[in-house]
């Protein structure tokens, strides 16, 4: 039998609309779409009715499927002679563990192709009024795990924290809320000014979006207060204070809601 083709395809930050012309075309495309938790389900409604939908998302500690078993349903479904879309939220490449499934796909000799997505480290920061680089504000921009160390974890820690807070002006961290305190701490310890305008923005670009402003010094307190939790882009960087001025996507949830009310 034929071997089918493995479509690794980005979803975009959350709303449907942001996904690329490509990866829609490899929803409809698809046999076998699976999808992970931070894809909107809207997107299915694109499929095939005939089409096999698997979900594999996962939460922190708790994962409908392991990594190595999403990479053994890939090889399996394409070995039928499938044709195979894996949807991930945001951008495949930007920890989206593409290289391992492309990696697993390749010793087969399973064709596939790798559709980038938007990431939401620049698309919630976007829809919440905030460009990752300004001419007056930031030249530099990082996208960086916020996994890194916590007190439980030090030597799992594998971020330059002394490159980020010397060097670098915009700063995203993915997958940070429940390590913000720590992520606070160690910018300061290495050198950000505890001032250093800080964002919060949860399911960014979608109707849930929330967005909570500070600094590195009260951040973690407020997001407490307001109990701030995953899925959260967090956003360091003096562009943070432009959102003042252009937080653009509330005011037009806003005009929406007054529209749908007359």
């Amino acid at each position: 039998m034929e071997k089918g083709t493995v479509y690794l395809v980005g979803a975009g930050p959350g709303d449907p609309k942001l996904i690329t012309l490509r990866g829609l075309e490899c929803i409809q495309a698809a046999d076998v779409i699976i999808y992970d938790r931070l894809v909107n389900p809207d997107l299915l409604n694109h499929a095939r009715k005939n089409a096999e939908n698997i979900y594999c998302g996962k939460l922190p500690n708790d994962h409908t499927l392991r990594q190595e078993e999403i990479n053994q349903l890939l090889v399996s479904k394409a070995m039928e002679g499938k044709t195979v879309t894996r949807l991930k939220g945001g951008d495949p490449s930007v920890f989206g563990r593409v290289g391992e499934e492309a990696k697993e796909l390749a010793k087969f000799e399973i064709p596939f192709e790798i559709v980038p997505g938007i990431t939401s480290g620049i698309a919630a920061a976007a829809y919440a009024g905030i460009p990752v680089t300004h001419r007056d504000y930031a030249s530099s921009f990082a996208i960086v795990s916020g996994h890194g160390r916590s007190d439980s974890d030090i030597a799992g820690d594998r971020i330059n924290w002394k490159a980020l807070a010397d060097g670098i002006d915009t700063i995203a961290f993915y997958m940070g809320a429940s390590n913000l305190f720590n992520i606070c701490d160690q910018l300061i310890k290495y050198g950000r000014d505890p001032m250093t305008p800080v964002a919060l923005i949860q399911w960014g670009t979608t109707s849930e979006q929330k967005t909570l402003v500070g600094t590195l010094e009260n951040i973690h307190e407020k997001a407490q207060k307001q109990q701030f939790s995953h899925p959260a882009i967090i956003l360091v960087g003096e562009v943070v204070k432009l959102r003042d001025e252009l937080h653009w996507f509330e005011k037009r949830q806003q005009f929406t809601l007054k529209a749908g009310l007359n």
